[in-house]
């Protein structure tokens, strides 16, 4: 089949395309506005969006009813309108209907205003997006408007540093051949520029604002997708049809730099837009103890109907019984039966029961949530003052779940690393130099760095004993290693006033030209044949014969130049993998590069290896012409090409070996050791490819060298013989991972530490339904026969084989994976571990994942960045993660289970005496305690110990929480709050009902006090105390860490039961409404009787030692605590400091490459057609009024990179 000439890109002939139904026409709005599709019911909407994004949940109209739907999800908020539904009922109500209607109301609205605020943030973030200036051609001329009134089809005008404003292609821009120069860091975080370019026919036919007008065009490709690295369509302009794909499309969210004016038609807009399609939608999170409470609200009610039910029928009985007895009271029962009064009793207790939930524990809750956020706000440990940014929790309701996350998701570039490379080191026939040789910096400054008025500010790297030998200019090799790092590269040069700015395809070339820029040797310009540079202050230009380009499959790159003594020599640099085995010797030196590769593998920096021949005359001639037959081949040109590269690419002379550092972001290794101690897996994905990935993997510690990676074959092959072997997919990932490379390697450990690095694509065919398997035709077909299986079920049970296996694994890294991919992989933890999950990233790709994962945290520092948008927490630095989980995280999960722990045990201690009471009143539901104690008891009599419970509760300080990670698993392990603490809370609570009851009960059963105190008024009175003080101890002993404000509380708590207590029962109040205040001086007639404060004393003791005998037992026999546990290790072993080299030595025959080049194919031929090559002014085909700010170009050019 007959390739396209890549030169037109015109598809000539009649080949059958592909059937696409997404078709967009230049400047015709009325074609696509009458396009509709249904997307619900009958209802229909257009085809083809408009560019205004609503990110919001709620409008105006909305908002109230949308709301309320969420907020009744809780179970809490519906049993609490079940019970104000009962209380409007006379016949059973207790209290007004309103007075329960008030704090729930309160409740909503707390919410509901959080959820408004969230929001109002939403829409001032969509507003200021969707009214962005963009210029539309409108008409004959382009016009300033808003983003939100792009239309698909249009044309739109962009200019230098302005945001691309939706999916377009690239018509022409003010670059020759029209390129155009990206920057995504708002999409993927990724500062270094790609390249676009636009077809050969719109670059020469559009080359005024009247011929875009008349631009009729129309393009057909696929439907709107999530696919961001893919695009497949046609042009069809003038009877000819052009092939489209992803190199002429400028995607929304990317930045136009070193490019003055470029012109794209709009094919997806807002919605439909490829990083649009990526965002997700927003999801509703809840923490483990949220979903659990509504169990436990189900739970509870269900108990209390069951306890009213019985109560009732015992009445029931209880009636009949006493009317048998008491038949002359049958006056007063002639209007009631005996099932009518169990009747009513049963709702009458239903409603005396149900402050068992109380309101006031949720609008508790809420606060302590929002007091909790703002100590994250305010933690100046979480301040970045470099760029003045603190630490903010967005999202106030989800810190305990803070401080149980299992697993870290966690994109690479701008999250751990900073994207800045750093040139540390180098070895140069057999010497190494730079940092930590011991001899740098010893030169006082400003005594010869820079050769030229071209020299860098800031040089990071700077060896004096290199430096010296440059300028003595007297080895040989020292000279070509230099001269091959200012010449092997495709970096473009600017001049700005006396600078020399270099923009380059990747940070890694800026850093290598860079450096020889500081050591003499100034790259200055280039033309489409000629690089010129200034070696030691000489001007010198060499001829470029042949740039063989880098590839990810061949990983290197080189140069044929001609010097100017017309010497013809190759330099090349790439992998050490692929450069030492085309060296035409192995001596010594060669032997020491090794060896320096080896330790700068082991300080985690990125190598190449440099190499260089001198090619004859005759050689050259030869290939020279066999490399141009091949060049204008239709059919295997690139397979040709590199055989040609593979030939004159061997027998190289070794040079020396470069270590560049990408630097990560500070605290990077230190805070991934910390987690890991702390059960916590983090796991990299990353659109980066596999080796860069892998590099920073080993350098924030992640990977380490003793741990056995795993490949894509070897987890094909696990996956494989599991599924043969157990003829299903089920398991643990653990043996299924040691099971078979125990197999393969008989010597393995079984506890050997693994690592599984898999790529995007790889990922695909494992979850559509066992691609990898499907591929082994044998197997599958065998499979087909055992088991008929819905290919549903299949897909779910590769996907628990393939997790299982990576959470058995201490790291993972997924590389070139999309934002979907990135959302998918915490789907399937979620899904399959039941795992808490977090997910932190910078850019517009991480969005996805953060909004799936149960906690999403955005990285801030740049403007507007998409991720921050919508995350729950926002960080300036990834090191600070630590302290968020460790210690906050871990702080709010404690505080908040004990919170309700002690809530639930207060309020069955205080209100579980009402069910005791029953047996004693003939089942009626006569309440046994004074209205207002029942009122005011959750709100003032106990909630305020509790309450600083929840607020400044803490087993040890910040700073024994980041020494000891190891506490961190008891919120992983639901430790202190799950159902069995509640059955203990429970069980608790109504021992301490029954001991303050019966105790009471049996002391004023047989005499009555000094002042004939003995009534029911008093009796109330002495189990409200015994219980109230009971609860008060408790609370007491349990909490760990005492503040000013836990006194205040106790004392305040004991001070406000005295003061309403007086309030609600004195004489005065009773005469003014007898009804409300029924219960005149009873506590100052019972608590002043010396028999009933020995009553009181004696309940507080009975209730008080079984907690004190529970907490010696388990401090002298009991189990250990882990707390006790990691004092016994801090003792015994000294926890080793975190360093960042390797600690297990590597000979050469096991060495790891640590190559990795971020490099990218094509920008090699940009140059040698001189496609992006300014011929020192504009290009002739663009008269002025088509590029109004195009300026004269300097020699040399604008490209990739800043």
């Amino acid at each position: 089949m007959a390739a396209p000439d890549p030169a037109s890109g015109c598809l000539h002939g009649k080949k059958r395309l592909p059937a696409f139904t997404w078709e967009v026409r230049a400047n015709d709005r009325n074609y696509h506005m009458q396009f509709k599709k249904k997307f619900a019911f009958c209802l229909t909407k257009k085809k083809y969006a408009g560019n205004a994004i609503k990110t919001a949940k709620y409008n105006i109209f909305t908002f109230l009813p949308l709301n309320l739907y969420e907020q009744f999800h809780r179970m809490a908020n519906v049993y609490f309108v079940f019970v104000i539904l009962l209380q409007t009922f006379p016949e059973i109500s207790t209290l007004p209907w309103y007075t329960l209607l008030f704090p729930l109301s309160c409740l909503l609205t707390i919410r509901g205003l959080r959820d408004l605020i969230d929001d109002i943030g939403r829409h001032q973030s969509d507003r200021n997006i969707n009214s962005r200036p963009c210029e539309i051609l409108s008409g004959k001329s382009f016009r300033w408007q808003k983003w939100r009134d792009i239309c698909v089809g249009d044309i739109v005008r962009l200019r230098k540093e302005s945001f691309v404003p939706a999916d377009m292609l690239l018509l022409c821009s003010s670059e020759p051949s029209s390129l155009c120069y990206v920057e995504t860091a708002d999409i993927d975080g990724e500062t270094n520029l790609k390249f676009r370019q636009a077809l050969l026919v719109t670059h020469q036919e559009l080359v005024s604002e009247e011929s875009m007008a008349t631009f009729d065009g129309r393009v057909t490709c696929e439907e709107p997708n999530s696919r961001m690295h893919s695009f497949t369509g046609t042009l069809a302009w003038r009877g000819e049809t052009y092939p489209l794909d992803s190199e002429r499309i400028l995607l929304r969210g990317c930045k136009l730099r070193n490019t003055d004016v470029c012109y794209g038609l709009v094919i997806y807009a807002g919605f439909d837009s490829k990083i649009m399609r990526n965002c997700g939608k927003i999801k509703r999170k809840k923490t483990k103890l949220d979903r659990m409470m509504d169990r436990l609200v189900i739970i509870i009610f269900l108990v209390l109907l069951v306890t009213s039910l019985c109560l009732a029928v015992a009445s029931g009985f209880w009636a009949r019984m006493f009317q048998e007895k008491h038949s002359y009271l049958s006056a007063l029962y002639k209007h009631t039966t005996p099932a009518q009064q169990a009747f009513f009793n049963f709702w009458g207790f239903t409603i005396l029961l149900s402050i068992i939930i109380p309101m006031s524990m949720y609008i508790t809750f809420e606060f302590i949530y929002l007091v909790n956020s703002c100590f994250i706000n305010w933690d100046l440990e979480m301040y970045y003052a470099d760029k003045d940014i603190p630490a903010k929790a967005r999202s106030t309701s989800l810190n305990d779940q803070l401080g149980q996350i299992e697993y870290i998701f966690s994109d690479k570039t701008g999250t751990l690393t900073q994207n800045v490379m750093s040139f540390k080191k180098c070895c140069i026939n057999g010497t190494i130099y730079g940092t930590g040789t011991g001899h740098e910096n010893k030169q006082p400054p400003g005594s010869g760095l820079t050769w030229s008025h071209h020299g860098e500010k800031k040089v990071d790297f700077c060896d004096t004993t290199l430096l010296e030998a440059t300028r003595r200019d007297s080895d040989p090799v020292l000279r070509e290693f230099l001269r091959l790092l200012a010449l092997c590269h495709t970096v473009m040069v600017e001049e700005k006033g006396d600078r020399l700015v270099y923009q380059a395809a990747s940070p890694d070339e800026e850093a290598l030209v860079s450096a020889a820029r500081n050591l003499g040797y100034v790259f200055l310009a280039r033309t489409q044949d000629t690089i010129t540079i200034s070696e030691l202050g000489k001007k010198r230009t060499y001829k470029v014969l042949a740039m063989l380009d880098f590839n990810s499959d061949r990983k290197r790159m080189s140069v044929l130049v001609r010097d100017p003594q017309g010497t013809i020599r190759l330099y090349t640099k790439g992998a050490d993998t692929v450069i030492l085995e085309r060296l035409q010797r192995r001596g010594p030196n060669e032997i020491f590069t090794e060896m320096a590769l080896d330790r700068f593998a082991e300080e985690t920096l990125r190598t190449l290896c440099l190499a260089s021949k001198e090619v004859s005359e005759v050689e050259y001639s030869e290939w020279s012409r066999r490399h141009h037959e091949a060049s204008i081949l239709l059919q295997d040109r690139a397979r040709e090409l590199d055989k040609l590269y593979e030939e004159m690419e061997q027998n190289l002379q070794l040079l020396g070996a470069t270590a560049i550092e990408d630097k990560l972001q500070d605290g990077v290794p230190e805070t991934i050791q910390l987690l890991k101690l702390g059960n916590i897996k983090v796991w990299v994905l990353t659109g980066d490819k596999q080796e860069t990935a892998m590099n920073i993997g080993y350098a924030c510690k992640l990977l380490t060298d003793d741990m056995e990676i795993l490949e894509e074959k070897e987890i094909s092959e696990i996956l494989e013989v599991y599924w043969v072997s157990n003829n299903n997919l089920s398991g643990s990932g653990e043996a299924l991972c040691s099971g078979h490379l125990s197999q393969q390697r008989p010597e393995a450990s079984c506890h050997k530490k693994r690592a599984i690095i898999i790529s995007g694509d790889f990922l695909d065919k494992i979850l559509q339904t066992g691609e990898v398997l499907k591929e082994k035709g044998r197997l599958w077909r065998r499979l087909a026969c055992c088991r008929a299986t819905g290919s549903q079920e299949q897909s779910s049970l590769v996907e628990k084989a393939f997790v299982d296996l990576a959470t058995a694994c201490q790291a993972v890294i997924c590389c070139r994976v999309t934002p979907k991919q990135k959302a998918l992989i915490v789907q399937l933890v979620k899904k399959h571990k039941k795992a808490i999950t977090l997910a932190i990233g910078d850019g517009a790709n991480d969005v996805n994942m953060i909004k799936t994962a149960d906690i999403g945290v955005g990285i801030s520092g740049l403007e507007g960045m998409q991720a921050v948008q919508c995350s729950d927490y926002a960080l300036a630095q990834f090191s600070y993660l630590q302290r968020l989980l460790l210690v906050h995280g871990r702080w709010a999960y404690l505080r908040i289970c004990k919170f309700l722990r002690y809530f639930f045990y207060k309020t069955f201690a205080g209100l579980m005496a009402q069910v005791w009471f029953a047996f004693h009143s003939g089942f009626t539901a006569q309440p046994l305690y004074e209205g207002w104690f029942l009122a005011l008891y959750n709100i003032f009599y106990t909630a305020y110990p509790v309450l600083s419970m929840g607020l400044l509760e803490q087993d040890v300080s910040a700073k024994k929480s980041l020494e000891f990670p190891e506490l961190y698993v008891i919120g992983q392990q639901d430790e202190l709050f799950n159902y069995r603490v509640f059955g203990v809370t429970l069980l608790h609570g109504v021992s301490t009902s029954l001991a303050s009851f019966y105790i009471a009960l049996w002391a004023f059963e047989d005499r009555i006090g000094s002042k004939a105190v003995g009534d029911y008024e008093s009796f109330a009175v002495t189990v409200a105390t015994s219980a109230l003080l009971s609860v008060l101890m408790e609370i007491i002993l349990d909490t760990k860490f005492w503040t000013a404000l836990s006194f205040l509380m106790v004392t305040a708590s004991l001070l406000l039961f005295c003061l309403f207590s007086f309030l609600t029962q004195s004489i005065d109040a009773f005469r003014i409404a007898p009804a409300i205040f029924s219960f005149p001086d009873a506590s100052r007639n019972a608590l002043t009787d010396p028999y009933v404060l020995l009553v009181v004393l004696l309940s507080l003791v009975v209730n008080t030692v079984p907690s004190l005998t529970v907490r010696l037992y388990r401090t002298i026999v009991g189990k250990t605590t882990i707390q006790q546990k990691i004092r016994l290790k801090a003792r015994q072993e000294p926890e080793p400091s975190v360093e960042l080299r390797a600690h297990v030595p590597r000979s050469s025959f096991h060495r790891r490459s640590s190559y990795a080049f971020s490099h990218e194919e094509g920008y090699a031929g940009l140059i040698t057609r001189g496609d992006s090559l300014r011929s020192g002014g504009t290009r002739s085909t663009t008269p002025g009024p088509l590029h109004p700010e195009t300026t004269p170009a300097l020699s040399s050019l604008p490209s990739p990179s800043a």
